[in-house]
């Protein structure tokens, strides 16, 4: 188990690391469309700000939080879209608007008693889980910067916080897409960056998936089309899994379509 702690050092480094990607931005190019439709640069960047806003709420103040669990529940489709467009701003505030509430989260996280579970969308999390997931969602809307911007990123170890999230939420996958929940456990066999072996599950599953680790990720957060990617599934559950793999919470969206297609996809938000 990782320890709060290195999960906020991490989210940290994480974030900074996609600050660095924009910082020296020219002010047009936070105007590029990314992957999402009708998302910017800066839409990308105000999302991870609300979003760390609202985190901090969920772990001190409760009662605020729960207005905006109400307000999600008027607009489901819409509020992450709306919580987005509320923090857009000047690239100067936007940026300080996004460094402050990680600063408020990660204090707010490091407050949240032990063994807490603090409320969120539709489940409760613990500090740690609140932290792992902000690493994921952060790395994944990186990856849409960096795709408006035509850069390649280097991977780095934090993935495996990524690809941990993926290896624990394969029978939500299965639940979002309607699909009955597997009774059979699966094997994952990634290999890291640096070329280490990550493995997760049990070694006698017969349903495994292996390949390396940076694709794994980018099929859980569905950021590519499985066909685009380097990983093997064997075994029937294995093989549907990766059709459908979906580390974060909400309904699925529409995924990227295989390179050279002519749609854009949606990548979910």
């Amino acid at each position: 188990m990782v320890d709060l702690d290195s999960l906020l050092t991490d989210l940290a480094a994480e974030s900074a690391a996609l600050e660095t990607l924009v910082a020296e931005l020219p002010e047009p190019d936070w105007s590029r469309p990314t992957p999402a439709p009708g998302w910017t640069v800066a839409h990308q960047i105000a999302h991870l700000a609300w979003t760390d806003h609202v985190a901090t709420l969920a772990a001190s103040d409760v009662d605020a939080f729960a207005e905006s669990i109400r307000h999600a529940a008027e607009d489901p489709d819409g509020f992450i879209d709306r919580g987005a467009a509320e923090f857009l701003a000047p690239v100067p505030e936007l940026t300080r608007r996004w460094r402050a509430g990680r600063s408020a989260l990660d204090q707010a996280l490091r407050r949240v008693p032990a063994g807490g579970r603090m409320p969120w969308y539709g489940t409760r999390m613990s500090a740690s889980s609140m932290a792992t997931a902000r690493i994921m969602e952060t790395w994944a809307h990186g990856e849409d910067v960096a795709d408006a911007l035509g850069v390649t990123r280097t991977p780095t170890a934090r993935l495996r916080h990524v690809a941990y999230l993926g290896t624990r939420t394969v029978g939500h996958a299965f639940a979002t897409h309607g699909r009955p929940v597997p009774d059979v456990q699966l094997r994952f066999e990634l290999t890291g960056p640096d070329g280490e072996p990550w493995q997760f599950g049990p070694a006698e599953a017969a349903d495994r998936v292996t390949g390396p680790a940076l694709d794994f990720c980018l099929l859980v957060t569905r950021r590519r089309h499985p066909a685009d990617l380097a990983l093997v599934a064997v075994g029937p559950v294995a093989t549907e899994w990766l059709g459908i793999a979906q580390v974060f919470a909400g309904p699925p969206g529409p995924a990227r379509p295989p390179a050279g297609a002519d749609a854009p996809g949606r990548p979910v938000r």
